[in-house]
């Protein structure tokens, strides 16, 4: 678990990649963690995966992964997921609401 204070310490950092695993409409709806890549739960071990098809190269073993959901739920789920799928460092921001209670910023769009 990593609190938004810590966590808004880390935006922008080439060694951290803020994981938003909401569905779309929530994102679009709300926004997202400034430079958050938004992948829905249900497709993050295929991109998470490099011998997918559908593999994303920002999922990077050596990079901190900061994952969040809307409560939580989702996102301590994908933080097992990766783990299992060898990514050491994953830390769970928790709720986007959270995120905007502790004042952090967000991006839309």
């Amino acid at each position: 678990r990593i609190s938004p204070d810590e966590a808004k310490g880390l935006i922008g950092r080439a060694d951290v990649l803020f994981l938003d695993v909401r569905e779309p409409g929530e994102v679009a709806t709300s926004g997202k963690v400034p430079g958050a890549l938004a992948v829905p739960r249900g497709l993050v071990e295929f991109r998470a995966d490099p011998t997918s098809p559908m593999h994303d190269a920002a999922f990077d073993r050596a990079k901190t992964i900061v994952a969040y959901c809307a409560s939580g739920g989702r996102s301590a789920l994908v933080g097992k997921v990766l783990k299992d799928m060898g990514y050491a460092n994953v830390r769970n921001l928790g709720g986007f609401k959270g995120w905007l209670d502790a004042g952090g910023e967000i991006e839309k769009g």
